[in-house]
């Protein structure tokens, strides 16, 4: 049965390949209502020179496209860590239904760690939130990646 710890799982293989090619080690994958991945992606700022170019913003540029809507109700998004502000906003954008994510970023987290951002009373649309689905593997590609660069 493929649940949140397959798609993490698959997440994670895409979270590696940007580790391969000198990118943050972050993957993301985007359901859609009946459970299909229907977009994948991992982060590509470096390679791409775009400072945008994370992981969650990539799948929802290529979902968009594959739905030929910006709009993406009913899909549910996998991610290694937890997105940022710009990637929530993106989210929240997109109509996303429900947000999975690995690791928790208490730098940068906009959906726990340092902000609710999916939870603001003003917003109109309001996504499930599930984190520390495969935390610890999430946790150590990020920490071997940075102990290797530096």
């Amino acid at each position: 049965m493929m649940n949140d710890e397959y798609w993490m799982q698959q997440a994670l293989k895409l979270a590696q390949k940007a580790a391969e090619v000198g990118e943050v080690p972050i993957g993301a994958i985007l359901l859609d209502e009946n459970q299909t991945a229907i977009a994948q992606a991992h982060n590509h700022p470096i390679y791409l020179n775009d400072p945008t170019a994370h992981a969650e913003i990539l799948v929802l540029r290529q979902a968009a496209q594959v739905k030929q809507n910006y709009r993406l109700p009913g899909t549910t998004l996998y991610c290694t860590l937890e997105p940022c502000a710009m990637c929530a906003g993106a989210l929240i954008q997109a109509r996303v239904d429900r947000i999975v994510f690995g690791a928790f970023d208490a730098r940068s987290g906009a959906l726990v760690s340092v902000c609710q951002l999916l939870n603001h009373p003003s917003l109109n649309h309001h996504a499930k939130v599930v984190g520390g689905i495969c935390e610890q593997e999430s946790v150590k590609l990020l920490q071997n990646f940075f102990k290797q660069r530096r």
